[in-house]
């Protein structure tokens, strides 16, 4: 089985967002960069896969130079080979991404018989770049997974709903987009990153594409105000705090 599993190099999630004065990009002065959750969810289950059925992942990104850094974290825990589609550092638009990585899948000329995204990046948030590529090479998309199983050339695929799961099944090679929880990736191990270190990465330029979805801004969401009553101090506190209970209906 061959795999492909697309990544996105983003500002470390569990930082503050700061924006540039003009509201266009993430100020990262003061930022790590990592995977996207969801998508570190995905390189972690081609590699489950492959140890269970065989065969190899490869990981492909889409970002400046030192996404390189990524495809090497991503080396260390077993994937065998990278492709990245290296820019000049600025964003590219859903429909562009998704050009530039059904491109480099026809040159590079391996038949995968399973691509698997995140749901959506930390960073933008489209959801769109799975879909959009799977459209384009004609095959099945299943998005927001949590459960995968691959048996012949046939993937069944769960995703949560109210009340339930749905469950897909369709046939190989297919587009899969994963959810955050769909597995615990594993932490790489010192003899792992010492291997991808020596492992070459095939690197090309896309050219940069005009003409598709215009930012016009960035945004950040309002910050949550918060109220705190003080109930009192010492066992004078105690009545109040049983009247609490009993109001929110606890006691």
């Amino acid at each position: 089985m061959n795999i492909l599993v697309c990544i996105k190099r983003v500002p470390a999630t569990g930082g503050k967002i700061i924006l540039t004065p003009d509201a266009m990009d993430i100020d990262t002065r003061s930022l790590g960069f990592t995977v996207s959750p969801h998508e570190e969810c995905a390189v972690e289950e081609a590699v489950r896969l492959v140890e269970k059925h065989g065969g190899a992942a490869t990981v492909l990104t889409l970002g400046p130079a030192e996404a390189a850094e990524q495809l090497r974290d991503a080396m260390s825990i077993g994937v065998e080979r990278a492709i990245h589609l290296e820019t000049d550092g600025r964003e590219f638009d859903p429909i562009a991404t998704t050009n530039a990585i059904v491109d480099a899948i026809r040159a590079d000329g391996t038949n995968f018989d399973l691509l698997l995204f995140g749901n959506e990046a930390a960073d933008t948030g489209d959801y769109q770049v799975g879909v959009r590529v799977a459209y384009a090479l004609g095959y099945p998309c299943v998005t927001g997974i949590k459960e995968l199983e691959i048996v012949g050339a046939r993937a069944t695929a769960k995703r949560q709903a109210p009340g339930g799961m749905e469950i897909f099944e369709v046939p190989l090679p297919a587009v899969i987009t994963v959810k955050e929880g769909i597995n615990l990736p594993r932490y790489p191990s010192l003899p792992g990153r010492l291997k991808a270190k020596k492992k070459p990465i095939a690197t090309s330029q896309p050219a940069w594409q005009d003409g598709g979805l215009e930012k016009i801004k960035l945004m950040t969401p309002p910050e949550e105000a918060h109220q705190v009553t003080i109930l009192g101090k010492g066992p004078e506190a105690a009545p109040k705090v049983v009247d609490l209970l009993a109001e929110l209906g606890l006691l």
